[in-house]
């Protein structure tokens, strides 16, 4: 249109392009109704003291019932010390298969590590 001295806006060209229909992906919500039993997640809480000493509580949710699998609260949290956490929640080949958290500093190298070892000791 344009090499014939017509202009015409993106919206136009937009609107009369064929679009290409792909088969809808599944969504979130489909993901979770779907895998709520094999998923878990991960999380920290601050507390502060009345001595104004700051500690934290790590917490394992379990979504399919909506119920606290494991917490544990120490002054210093280290990834070594949250690996340990994850290894205790989930003993021998109990394992979740989806494990949801942040991208906290904290679930680094060493927690990362554990939770592979416990995903090939699942399968």
């Amino acid at each position: 249109m344009l090499k014939l001295g017509i202009g015409v806006s993106q919206a136009t060209v937009a609107k009369y392009m064929v679009r290409q229909r792909k088969p809808p992906s599944q969504t979130w919500r489909t993901f979770l109704e779907n895998h709520v039993k094999q998923l878990v997640a991960t999380d920290f809480l601050v507390v502060p003291t009345v001595s104004f000493r700051v500690l934290y509580v790590f917490v394992v949710l379990g979504h399919d019932r909506r119920h606290a699998i494991h917490f544990n609260v120490t002054a210093h949290p280290t990834a070594e010390w949250t690996a340990r956490q994850i290894a205790e929640a989930f003993p021998w080949d109990s394992a979740p298969r989806y494990l949801l958290h942040d991208r906290d500093s904290i679930y680094g190298k060493t927690f990362r590590q554990r939770v592979g070892e416990m995903a090939s000791a699942r399968c």
